[in-house]
């Protein structure tokens, strides 16, 4: 008895260790080669691109903001978060207005809420005038130009209107790293209604597995991955993902890294 306790005994020593150096053949009955069963991510055909603050850095925008509203930068996140909440219910009541137009809505409310005196144009200048001068972030550039010597197809993919990101892009020197502009403008409901994903893979003329959005909100990731796109996050400043929702396959803080990691699909 005293014996087969022991070899019991010697049989968990065994099992255990085997955990801790191969987890994955720990108590296997498979004798099937494990690289039979990892899947290798392909390259997407099209990496679609949002613009404001995934690309574009929105801090003079953020500082117009917060001086019309007498200094309370504090009220910052509070405006973005109307501005799309507003932007949703727009989209939800079938209705369609430029999304600068909603900010402006959007920042007077906030202020009429905290006792602040705001005209409607002192709203729209604070947003239209810096949002069209936005410079882009530091590493975009130079990570475009990668992707795009790797033989990507580059697509922006924007709230904003077209005439609106066309000038930005301009503006900041984006203009020529983009295969194609696209707009929610044209379809007239905003991201991230699954419907406005939908139509940016059928005008690309591409399966919505074969798209990949670079993004850094967690709504717009988690809409492009509800609307079964694949998502790369960049972790700016103040950015999170979605807790109810799916990761996306690659997180990082800049778009330089994203880009190391996309060049590194086959």
């Amino acid at each position: 008895m005293k014996k087969e306790q022991n070899k019991r005994r010697d049989f968990i020593k065994k099992a255990a260790l085997a955990s801790l150096v191969a987890p994955h053949l720990a108590f296997s009955t498979s004798t099937k080669n494990t690289q039979d069963t990892i899947t290798i991510a392909q390259r997407p055909k099209v990496l679609f691109f949002d613009v404001n603050e995934t690309l574009l850095d929105l801090t003079a925008m953020k500082d117009s903001v917060g001086q019309v509203l007498g200094g309370r930068k504090d009220l910052l996140s509070l405006w973005f978060t109307t501005m799309l909440q507003y932007s949703l219910v727009s989209t939800v009541g079938n209705q369609y207005n430029d999304f600068g137009i909603i900010g402006a809505a959007a920042l007077q409310m906030v202020a009429a809420n905290n006792g602040i005196t705001l005209t409607e144009a002192q709203a729209k200048a604070s947003i239209l005038g810096p949002i069209r001068s936005l410079p882009a972030h530091p590493e975009v550039k130079a990570s475009l130009q990668k992707l795009k010597d790797a033989g990507y197809k580059l697509v922006s993919f924007t709230n904003s209107s077209n005439k609106g990101v066309e000038t930005q892009f301009k503006n900041s020197g984006l203009l020529n790293y983009f295969d194609k502009r696209l707009s929610v403008e044209d379809i007239g409901k905003f991201k991230p209604h699954v419907d406005a994903y939908i139509w940016a893979a059928r005008k690309m003329q591409i399966k919505p597995e074969e798209c990949l959005l670079v993004a850094a909100h967690g709504w717009d990731i988690a809409g492009a991955l509800w609307a079964n796109w694949r998502g790369a996050f960049i972790s700016r400043p103040g950015a999170q993902l979605y807790p109810l929702a799916e990761k996306p396959e690659i997180i990082a803080s800049d778009l330089a890294l994203i880009t190391d990691q996309l060049i590194a699909l086959k």
